[in-house]
């Protein structure tokens, strides 16, 4: 069981940076791997990136490979995403979550175990 918890949302402008954490309580957390999602209204939550148990394999969206970067700090508990030169269609829920059955994040929603609260990112154009 882990509870997880992501922060630093916001209104920001494109082109704009933003990191995001997700600050995990409960469990192991080094084995767990980690993901992040997002769904926008009236659209299906999407994946975006994931990260392996020690933060060695990274997956991305292509939509959103070269401008964002996963991140994880075991030490910490917390995993980041790291957001730069944002677009009016980054604008959504961001929504972090883990996988207690696999080293590796994958990329469908219906892998992972448990879900933070989700937090609100708004790219203004």
């Amino acid at each position: 069981q882990v509870q997880l918890v992501e922060s630093g949302g916001g209104l920001v402008q494109a082109g704009d940076s933003l990191r995001l954490s997700c600050a995990a309580s409960g469990g192991t957390f080094s084995r767990y791997a980690m993901g992040w999602f997002r769904q926008a209204p009236g659209k299906e939550r999407e994946f975006v990136a994931a990260i392996s148990w020690s933060g060695g394999s990274t997956s991305y969206a292509v939509s959103v490979k070269g401008r964002i970067t996963i991140a994880r700090d075991n030490a910490k508990n917390t995993v980041y995403l790291q957001m730069n030169s944002l677009k009016s269609e980054d604008t959504a829920v961001y929504y972090c979550a883990a996988d207690s059955n696999r080293p590796y994040g994958g990329r469908f929603v219906s892998l992972y175990d448990y879900w933070g609260q989700g937090t609100q990112v708004t790219v203004s154009s």
